[in-house]
């Protein structure tokens, strides 16, 4: 499959190719989760389980747990057991953690600034969807 520029060529990944190991990080990141979980440990304090979960209100201890392993496997944060009673764990992003806690902690900046205009845009979308009948796409016609 041709998706243009191939940076194989030199060194690189493509993207855009269904087997590109970048793919999985990107899936990772770009879940909503995950990028509450980097915004709430962007500021490099350690945190424990419940206070995560505290600050991300709706999120089920499983959904958390399946987050935190994910982000440790991939070197994004780090998860420190105290040998005390009860345990206490802890969770603080590494060195790759906080840079893209910090990109992420700038979309979590961009989003804010712009909401009223997706709002509005959304708003107008769902306005003139109610009162046009549905375009069919060439997919649907297949």
């Amino acid at each position: 499959m041709d998706t243009g520029f191939d940076l194989r060529q030199h060194g690189g990944v493509d993207v855009f190719l269904r087997d590109c190991p970048t793919r999985a990080v990107l899936e990772l990141i770009a879940s909503k989760w995950t990028m509450l979980v980097l915004v709430a440990l962007e500021d490099g304090r350690p945190m424990r389980f419940a206070e995560l979960r505290r600050r991300l209100d709706g999120v089920t201890p499983k959904v958390l747990t399946q987050t935190l392993r994910a982000l440790e496997r991939e070197g994004v944060l780090t998860r420190r057991v105290h040998p005390t009673v009860p345990l206490r764990v802890e969770y603080q992003l590494t060195k790759i953690g906080q840079e893209v806690g910090g990109l992420v902690q700038s979309i979590t900046d961009w989003s804010q600034a712009n909401l009223a205009a997706i709002q509005a845009a959304r708003k107008e979308f769902d306005e003139r969807a109610a009162c046009e009948p549905p375009e069919v796409t060439a997919q649907e016609r297949a």
